[in-house]
């Protein structure tokens, strides 16, 4: 079985990580302007995006398919991802998620930008969903 590689995702691949996200029925996207990192065991089993926000970056469409879930994945990706970035980095997740990301040094004490405090507000009238902050110096 070939090494495990977690790595930045060259734009002209892109696709590639949509294409990921719907063979597992996610509704999650590639934000386009933003910067996106896979895991690939062979081909892709984990993504996220960073996309730039005032203040830092916005964290989106962290999955990992279900086959290598439970292996910290998720930790080791975000970790590399947000290595050497400024400022905070926010994400906007189900309640139910929230220890995990805790797990990562995100916490809920944390202040949104405008942008993401208003999407916030519209997320929320659909479906419960919580904001949570990492900030560069808790980043090790």
């Amino acid at each position: 079985m070939p090494p495990l590689h977690i790595e930045p995702l060259a734009e002209p691949l892109w696709p590639l990580l949509n294409k990921f996200y719907r063979s597992h029925n996610s509704s999650m996207k590639a934000l386009k302007g933003g910067r996106l990192w896979v895991v690939r065991d062979g081909e892709i089993v984990a993504g996220l995006c960073l996309s730039p926000v005032v203040g830092g970056q916005w964290l989106t469409g962290v999955f990992v398919a279900p086959t290598h879930r439970g292996q910290g994945l998720a930790a080791r990706l975000i970790g590399e991802a947000v290595a050497g970035i400024e400022g905070t980095v926010w994400l906007l997740c189900h309640p139910d998620l929230e220890r995990l990301y805790q797990r990562m040094g995100f916490s809920q004490d944390t202040v949104l930008p405008q942008s993401l405090s208003e999407r916030l507000v519209r997320y929320k009238r659909n479906k419960p969903m919580i904001a949570m902050g990492l900030n560069a110096q808790d980043k090790h």
